[in-house]
């Protein structure tokens, strides 16, 4: 079952057990990756769909933190929900452990030594997590190794 059939088909359980909260949720998520398909003009891989589903969270998150710091934690649980509920169809991130020893392998094989390099060495940490390292984190442990 493809990750659209398997959001269809959890919302139509949120809908019929009352859970508002969800099914619109997933409403959205639903309508994004609907979004993507006519962009496109065919059928999204299941990479396509994740990264789709992951753009929605990081949203989210970003919503979360912007809220958080605006005082309105109503919002900011709403988001965080959301966020949630979304990261629930994603694959499993790696752990920092991993994602420190991909970033280290990658700075030693690309021979990078300053700050200078972290366009050289990212683009090659992402590709190599296939999806499953977070950005933000990597390039927090790319700094720290090469600052």
């Amino acid at each position: 079952m493809s990750l659209m059939n398997q959001i269809q088909a959890d919302m139509y359980a949120a809908m019929k057990s009352g859970e508002k909260e969800k099914s619109s949720a997933l409403r959205i998520v639903i309508a994004k990756l609907k979004d993507r398909h006519i962009e496109k003009r065919e059928d999204l891989s299941e990479d396509e769909e994740i990264k789709v589903l992951r753009t929605l969270e990081k949203q989210r998150r970003e919503s979360v933190d912007q809220y958080r710091s605006a005082g309105r934690d109503e919002l900011a649980d709403a988001e965080q929900t959301e966020a949630e509920l979304i990261q629930a169809y994603l694959p499993h991130m790696m752990d920092e452990a991993k994602i420190r020893s991909i970033v280290e392998e990658v700075i030693s094989e690309v021979g990078a030594n300053s700050m200078s390099d972290v366009g050289k060495v990212m683009p090659l940490v992402m590709t190599r997590g296939a999806g499953q390292i977070d950005g933000k984190q990597a390039q927090t442990i790319l700094r720290e190794l090469l600052g």
